[in-house]
């Protein structure tokens, strides 16, 4: 064996050692600067023939979303037998849930006073963007229950799953005994689940490299530099409502450590800052927090799935930073009723427009719709939303992780121990996945 050969095999095992969110780390940093080298030298072609690499990898989350959704809220649903304990939970979830998403269009709105990323532009020569309808309330509610379990599935549609889901577990409860069989069969299902979602895990890094290339790679610097105020305020705000709200509902409303919190959370923040969809980012979600964080497999597979519906932080906060961007740049003054409008319009519209494709556009035209604002401002933020999306899945993961630990707690659901490890999943070989 000649040194070159011995030199990348060694490369190659210490890289096999590395913990799963170092190698998602320094995948994500090197997919960010060979994309803006392709960018910057012309080459934007060779960043999209990367791009496949990682659609393969999101594809291959993605067919994990419906059977882990339905089998995990099965199997949560039957692990809880005390219908009071299964109601008061719900009832936690989504006034955690709720909560945290009013809080965070306010931070949002702080900055886009802070930093006035509108002033001095001048947006009326932009191309009108016509208002999007989100669902009515009753549209909504009708809306959750299925009428076909087998085409909601096929369509993706969560909330029909989730409520299909929910709906079947109380039936095998209520079962008794007959019912043991099929919650057998669902608890060992969802054992198979557990190992197909770590097989395709252990590819992250790889997906995440060609995604990184591709966005870095098609949009360079040229776009983001006239919009960074914008950018850069809805980044901060991630990081403010990440760190103050979800590090201080772990730490207030739990008694936890916050940083054995973040640590937990990596690898899925990761995910979801690439692929940009908390449902697809699932997965890794309930594996984290189950594994790096100690809740229970009952908790976290009824306020994950949950969460990943309806938790829209990160969109919440990115309404705020934009209404505020379009107002300033139209000239429009906003007073304190128009605020405590918009923080009421998105808090509501974040069940209203879940599982809707293209939520946060459609979010964006309510909000601006409900004070008034120039509707132009959609067509400006639709050319950076992807960038945008990035920051706000990866907080809207953060909070449905944060809500489960502070349930799972409270519930005394929680392994204290397992929460207290300072660990993050190890790097998920291929090899080991499968025996």
């Amino acid at each position: 064996m000649d040194q070159t050969s011995g030199t990348s095999q060694g490369l190659w095992g210490r890289w096999r050692a590395m913990m799963l969110w170092k190698q998602i780390f320094i995948a994500l940093g090197a997919g960010i600067v060979i994309g803006v080298i392709l960018n910057q030298t012309g080459n934007e072609a060779a960043a999209t023939a990367i791009k496949p690499v990682g659609t393969i990898f999101i594809n291959a989350i993605k067919m994990l979303i419906v059977p882990l959704i339905f089998v995990s809220l099965v199997t949560g649903m039957t692990s809880m037998h005390d219908m009071t304990k299964m109601g008061r939970i719900g009832l936690k979830t989504v006034a955690l849930y709720l909560g945290t998403t009013a809080v965070a269009i306010t931070i949002g709105l702080a900055l886009g006073v802070i930093f006035q990323p509108g002033a001095g532009l001048d947006m009326t020569a932009s191309a009108a963007a016509e208002a999007q309808e989100a669902p009515t309330l009753v549209e909504t509610i009708t809306g959750l229950v299925p009428t076909n379990p087998i085409a909601a599935s096929a369509d993706g549609n969560v909330l029909q799953i989730i409520v299909f889901a929910i709906f079947f577990g109380l039936a095998i409860n209520l079962s008794g005994e007959k019912g043991r069989p099929v919650r057998d069969f669902f608890e060992a299902l969802s054992e198979v689940i557990y190992k197909l979602t770590a097989i395709i895990i252990a590819f992250a890094p790889y997906g995440v490299f060609a995604l990184m290339v591709w966005v870095a790679g098609t949009y360079g610097l040229d776009l983001l530099l006239p919009l960074g105020t914008v950018i850069g305020a809805v980044y901060l705000g991630c990081a403010i409502h990440a760190l103050l709200v979800y590090g201080g509902l772990v730490k207030f409303g739990a008694g936890l450590n916050p940083v054995r919190f973040f640590q937990g959370v990596l690898e899925p923040q990761m995910v979801a800052f690439t692929s940009t969809s908390s449902s697809g980012t699932l997965p890794v979600t309930m594996t984290a927090v189950q594994k790096n964080l100690g809740a229970s497999k009952g908790v976290s597979s009824f306020v994950l799935p949950l969460g990943a519906t309806i938790n829209m932080d990160g969109t919440a906060l990115y309404q705020g930073v934009c209404a505020l961007f379009v107002a300033q740049a139209f000239g429009v003054d906003l007073g304190m009723g128009d605020y405590i409008t918009i923080i009421l319009t998105a808090t509501l519209a974040s069940i209203g427009t879940a599982g809707v494709p293209g939520a946060g556009l459609i979010m964006l035209s309510l909000v601006l719709t409900s004070v008034g604002l120039p509707l132009e401002g959609v067509a400006i933020i639709a050319g950076i939303d992807r960038i945008l999306d990035m920051a706000r899945t990866a907080l809207n993961v953060t909070g449905d992780s944060a809500v489960t630990v502070v349930v799972a707690k409270s519930e005394g659901e929680l392994d204290v121990e397992a929460y207290d490890t300072p660990h993050v999943m190890d790097a998920p070989k291929l090899s080991e996945a499968i025996s």
